[in-house]
């Protein structure tokens, strides 16, 4: 089924749901949305027997609306509204920097049951190199300036590491255009992550309120820079476990992630 939401500011937010029983809502990370990324869609078919699985299209993406100024606190209301139109407390399963929205709905007291979370991005030591102080300013200047490709390389290269060179020659690809489209909402999602990834250990209290279970989850061939805010997020909440996929890296498949979201929301 398609079907749109109204956020608490008005805001429409269009979202897919497939499957009968327990309510799951996937989250995704920064530029992705339904268009462009399957991977919710994908899950949702192979749990449809005991599932509804909900993918949407965060605000500024795709089929959904966007209402200004923008606020962390916006996107926090789409989940709410999401959740609402499920009917009862859902599992909510957020990739990379949408797993900092899925933990911070769940410490804003929605009603969501349990909470996974797929490599998180966060920066927690000398891993790899922070975001920079300004990173958020830089990309609202670039987007408000007309240069939305200067914003999706900064977020390549300074949030992703990618290397310059490399995402010169992606300026160049089909796919750039799509992601232009939606360079705007990537400072959205670098307000979410900014402190996480500043190099410093987690703030003990922004999560504190989250009592319900968390898995936070890596796959043993991704990055070893994204193995650790995974650690990070299990060695912060007393309810998160941590797991480690076999095989998987940051891009993890729908048939591997399906059934480990299965046994999780059962246990």
């Amino acid at each position: 089924m398609v079907g749109t939401v109204r956020s608490k500011d008005g805001t429409v937010i269009a979202f897919d749901v497939v499957g009968e029983g327990q309510p799951l809502i996937m989250v995704d990370g920064a530029t992705a949305h339904r268009a462009v990324n399957p991977l919710g869609a994908e899950v949702g078919e192979l749990l449809r027997d005991g599932f509804r699985t909900y993918t949407y299209d965060r605000r500024g993406r795709g089929q959904s609306g966007d209402t200004a100024p923008y606020a962390k606190e916006r996107e926090i209301e789409d989940l709410a509204a999401l959740i609402a139109e499920a009917g009862e407390p859902a599992v909510v399963c957020g990739f990379s920097s949408g797993a900092a929205l899925a933990l911070d709905a769940a410490a804003a007291g929605l009603p969501i049951s349990r909470v996974a979370v797929w490599e998180p991005p966060f920066i927690v030591d000398d891993t790899r190199p922070p975001l920079p102080p300004d990173y958020v300013e830089r990309l609202d200047e670039a987007v408000a300036q007309g240069r939305p490709g200067d914003a999706v390389a900064l977020f390549f290269t300074v949030a992703v590491g990618m290397p310059a060179e490399m995402v010169e020659g992606m300026r160049q690809s089909p796919f750039w255009a799509a992601v232009e489209e939606v360079a705007h909402t990537i400072a959205y999602d670098g307000r979410f992550v900014a402190d996480a990834m500043a190099g410093t250990p987690l703030d003990k209290g922004r999560w504190a309120a989250v009592d319900v279970p968390v898995l936070a989850l890596h796959g043993d061939g991704t990055d070893p820079s994204l193995m650790v805010g995974a650690r990070a997020v299990a060695e912060l909440l007393p309810t998160a476990t941590l797991q480690v996929v076999k095989g998987e890296q940051h891009t993890v498949a729908a048939e591997v992630l399906a059934p480990v979201l299965r046994e999780f929301a059962r246990r």
